[in-house]
């Protein structure tokens, strides 16, 4: 992990705001989805880009019965 050396406090309600230069370097939008994981006593927040089910290719993904599949999959699949 690097240090970007920017510190946030959160609100009574738990949120932090993310600058806007961190959000425009790493392409994230305004209601971009944010995956949140937990390692050790790090909090690790990632753009959330869907991903193949079967091969993890996040191009043209479109849900499926429920389930992330991309064209070639759907593809092979002849579905």
């Amino acid at each position: 992990m690097r240090s970007t050396g920017i510190v946030r406090k959160t609100d009574n309600m738990g949120r932090i705001v993310l600058p806007v230069e961190l959000r425009r370097s790493l392409d994230i939008e305004y209601q971009d989805g944010l995956e949140i994981f937990v390692e050790d006593e790090h909090i690790i927040l990632r753009k959330y880009q869907p991903m193949c089910v079967f091969c993890g290719n996040t191009k043209e993904v479109d849900q499926f019965k429920g389930k992330n599949v991309c064209n070639e999959c759907r593809t092979t699949m002849k579905v």
